[in-house]
């Protein structure tokens, strides 16, 4: 198996070519205003090095930060068109309701609400009006929307009512990009419609950013199959990515926790990714990142799918440093690190010029760096260890002192020894930790449902079915599928025999 896996972070594009299990070559190339430039750059870097030549490439696997970042920044994002079925009930709280103004004003095309949904078990709540679906694809049509959000109540029980609602809109509105909320997610109505409405407004950028992705390999002369890195560790192919943008949010750092687990053969660890402009802390269970299970905020809108569980903080390897007082970050030059910082000319001082003051890196000229004083150096090392040490304990579900993975490009700001971490483990290749974890990625299905009326073992065997067939949906090998999580909670509150199963199976990328 022969992989190229390639991460966009705010500071490095980093590319890393993996040849039966082992990283060959590890490139970095500056990250373009426009991404697309600093991925085509690093494949260039990785292919002048002759490793590509005459090779046959399996799979190109790439993990952007494109997505997140439109939402985060307010750009390039499409209208979208709510259509919500539950009326009458839910009408109090229509969609966008609690969204943050700027964002709503962007995205919000028009709302529509009929009639249909499901109760908590599963019967239907109101008939679905087919009439009221069609008068609303109408008047979408009559708007100009092309990108429509379905979501109905308690729909991840039953989907069959946003299944029709959405073929009803696509008879109307042929061109029209539909997202259904029971793609995404789980059981809360406003955060999965709100994860719903994201997708939709993504789907404009995601089309044309994967078709750039496309021709940026095959300008490469690179004739492989092109996959997205996904915000649970796995991969899904390109298509399956176009449909479901929402799904690579967090993608960037859940490459470098599994990148982490890869270089470093443990399975169970804390990690720190310490980029150019943030740090990441998690916590590895089972060779992935521990999912966060509370709602996440996604650029201030509610969202409830799978995330990872993460701790975000300003600190990393273009941090802007002030020494009087001492003052690491938040602010961060990010990818101007090679013009801004004073060791390759610039005049902002960073994290990176104290670490070549110090000899602790060998790069740009460190003559410009010689007038400070090693106190300093030392102090501002101290603050950036203080910085760290309060997220990992902040991260942290046991008492005891816990290995700790340090990776990223600004992995010399972690010390060999902090309070509370047993051992600090820095890899090889740890600076590619992402782009390591976006080529070994596996490919995952997940089920979470209420079953009724069935033996605990028959659910769970249903679930797993759902989850597997999922899997194999996505791009998965069947043959290579295994479970990394299962849970079942009876339901006391429910009619008849209910219990709530949820399974995540991963597998092996399937030969194209």
């Amino acid at each position: 198996m022969r992989r190229i896996g390639i991460d966009v972070g705010g500071t490095n594009t980093d590319a890393v070519l993996i040849e039966e299990g082992k990283v060959v070559r590890a490139v970095k190339a500056p990250t373009s205003e426009d991404v697309t430039t600093g991925i085509l750059d690093s494949l260039k870097s990785l292919g002048s090095t002759g490793v590509l030549s005459g090779k046959r490439i399996d799979g190109v696997m790439i993990g952007t930060t494109h997505f997140i970042n439109a939402v985060v920044q307010r750009r390039h994002l499409s209208k979208v068109a709510a259509l919500r079925l539950g009326m009458p009930a839910s009408a109090s709280l229509p969609p966008f309701c609690d969204w943050p103004e700027d964002l709503a004003e962007l995205v919000r095309g028009g709302v529509w609400m009929v009639e249909g949904g499901h109760e908590y078990d599963g019967r239907p709540f109101m008939p679905l009006d087919e009439a009221a679906v069609i008068r609303a694809a109408g008047e979408m049509k009559a708007k100009g929307l092309k990108s429509v959000a379905i979501s109905s109540i308690f729909s991840p029980l039953d989907p069959s009512h946003e299944r029709r609602a959405a073929e009803l809109v696509a008879a109307v509105l042929p061109d029209a990009v539909i997202t259904c909320s029971s793609d995404l997610g789980r059981i809360g109505l406003l955060e999965r419609e709100n994860a719903g409405l994201l997708n939709a407004a993504l789907a404009d950028l995601s089309r044309d950013t994967i078709a750039a992705f496309e021709k940026a390999i095959a300008d490469s002369g690179i004739n492989a199959p092109l996959f997205i890195t996904q915000n649970d560790g796995t991969v899904a192919e390109a298509h399956q990515a176009r449909r479901l943008p929402v799904y690579s949010f967090a993608s960037g750092a859940t490459n470098s926790m599994r990148g982490a687990a890869y270089l470093s053969g443990l399975s169970d660890a804390m990690v720190v990714d310490v980029g150019g402009t943030t740090t990441d802390v998690g916590q590895l269970k089972h060779g992935f990142p521990r999912e966060a299970n509370s709602v996440v905020k996604v650029g201030g809108v509610r969202t409830l799918f799978r995330m990872p569980d993460l701790l975000s903080i300003g600190l990393g390897g273009g941090s802007h440093v002030s020494l009087d007082p001492i003052k690491v970050g938040p602010v961060s030059v990010g990818y101007r690190l090679l013009r801004d910082g004073i060791a390759f000319g610039g005049k902002q001082l960073t994290t990176t010029d104290i670490a070549v003051a110090s000899g602790v890196l060998t790069l740009g000229d460190k003559g410009k760096v010689a007038h400070l004083d090693t106190a300093a150096c030392q102090k501002v090392f101290a603050e950036a260890a203080r910085l760290a040490e309060e997220a990992i304990d902040r991260m942290k579900t046991e008492a005891g002192d816990v290995p700790l993975i340090a990776v990223g490009g600004g992995a010399f700001l972690i010390p060999d020894k902090l309070p509370g971490v047993s051992q600090v483990i820095h890899v090889e290749h740890g600076d590619c930790a992402n782009a390591v974890g976006a080529a070994i990625a596996q490919v995952s299905g997940e089920c979470d449902q209420i079953f009724k009326d069935m033996a605990r073992t028959d659910a769970i065997a249903s679930a797993q079915g759902i989850a597997n067939d999922r899997a194999v949906a996505a791009g998965a090998d069947r043959k290579t599928l295994s479970t990394i999580e299962s849970e079942d909670m009876p339901l006391a509150y429910l009619p008849g025999n209910s219990v709530r199963v949820r399974v995540r199976v991963v597998g092996d990328v399937a030969a194209s």
